[in-house]
């Protein structure tokens, strides 16, 4: 079957040029990369604004738009209980047992569109859907609905939700599944027991024709030597974390170092350090990228990841990561690239960030040793190869 008939329908929960996070990061830069390449590429989605927002409310209108450069096909969600959703989510959060019946009811009242689902099934013959990410309703419900024509794009943690039955039915039943890092692809083995024959390692593309210019961001901000934090702000990614360890060790050196937020979302920040936290929201392209190239470190203390764009941008900005050890994926991309240290409690933070701040040449390799590893790794024109591929693969079997 040739690929000039399909649509590339990638399902998300929400989509947004601005909506940060991973998966929706990762979403946008793949259709974006497809569509460049010649494949007709479209969103469906629901009208939620983001992972913020009620999910029983409706905030774009429904129907089809364009939004940078990308059709996007909206549609409106049901009406759910968010008491009954949030008593359970917070035991799984907690990694405390649920019932089959407290299971069911999470599914149930997660975020769904039955308006969405019915397109699905009503056009399938016109599309290879993609689904992204595994735990939300719009995946584990839509996916089902034609899985024979269904690829999913996980970003998997080894978290609660990833041991629900559901989500192991999904997995044992989408067509194709596409994975971001090579410990995602054995986390999903190991849970699953998938055939050999399943899956296939892609990676997220990586625009590297930019060019960072810290000059200018010290110049703009007035910041300088900082650890930065990028991304979605809030507790599951640890960033809670990073503030506690940032305190202790300003607390116990005599330095000027100060620790800069950008991403949605506000951390709680004691006030004995509220001028040395700075908080600068969402900045433009350049500015970000600006921002990368200034800092001492990018800190990523989330032990939850399935690949990380902020790593990849921070190396392209010739800047050295510092990341959990408890998160192999992370780990595993440092170690990949040389590009960063990691640790394990807050005395090898402390160590780790002394080294950096004493030994500027070092942090400066780091940089530059990650920044070759994206552009051979991750560079759109290889990972749009991968995609063409696995687009092939599947469409040259019957469906």
């Amino acid at each position: 079957m040739s690929t000039n008939n399909v649509t590339l329908g990638f399902v998300i929960p929400w989509y947004g040029e601005t909506i940060g996070g991973g998966a929706e990061a990762e979403c946008r830069e793949v259709v974006k990369l497809l569509a460049h390449s010649g494949h007709t590429v479209e969103v469906l989605t629901t009208c939620v604004r983001d992972f913020r927002s009620d999910w029983s409310t409706d905030y774009h209108p429904p129907g089809l738009s364009t939004e940078g450069g990308i059709p996007v096909r909206r549609f409106p969600v049901r009406f759910r209980d968010p008491k009954a959703f949030d008593n359970i989510n917070g035991r799984l959060m907690q990694r405390e047992p649920i019932t089959a019946a407290e299971e069911e009811c999470f599914f149930r009242e997660m975020i769904h569109s039955q308006a969405l689902y019915d397109y699905i099934d009503a056009h399938r013959q016109e599309y290879l859907y993609f689904f992204i990410p595994y735990m939300f309703g719009t995946t584990v419900y839509g996916s089902m609905v034609c899985p024979e024509r269904s690829v999913l794009i996980p970003c998997l943690h080894d978290e609660s939700y990833a041991h629900l039955n559901a989500v192991r039915r999904m997995f044992r039943s989408v067509r194709e599944i596409a994975f971001l890092s090579p410990e995602e692809e054995l986390l999903a083995r190991r849970l699953y027991d998938l055939p050999l024959e399943v899956g296939i390692l892609i990676g997220g593309p990586v625009d590297s024709s930019w060019r960072s210019n810290p000059r200018d961001f010290r110049l703009k901000y007035g910041l300088d030597k900082f650890l930065l934090y990028a991304g979605r702000i809030d507790a599951g990614k640890n960033a809670d974390l990073l503030i506690e360890y940032f305190d202790r060790y300003v607390a116990e050196r005599s330095t000027d170092l100060k620790l800069v937020f950008i991403g949605g979302g506000t951390p709680t920040i004691p006030d004995r350090i509220h001028t040395r936290v700075v908080l600068l929201g969402y900045l433009s392209t350049q500015d970000k990228y600006d921002c990368f190239g200034s800092s001492l470190a990018l800190c990523v203390p989330s032990v939850m990841e399935s690949f990380s764009i902020v790593m990849m941008e921070s190396w392209l900005s010739e800047r050295p990561v510092i990341v959990n050890a408890n998160c192999a994926v992370t780990t595993d991309l440092c170690q990949r690239a040389n590009g960063g240290l990691y640790f394990n409690g807050y005395d090898e933070f402390r160590a780790i960030v002394d080294y950096l701040a004493e030994m500027p040449s070092v942090a400066a390799t780091l940089g530059r040793q990650g920044r070759d590893y994206v552009r051979s790794e991750y560079a759109p024109d290889i990972i749009a190869d991968r995609y063409s591929a696995l687009i092939q693969r599947v469409l040259s079997d019957r469906l």
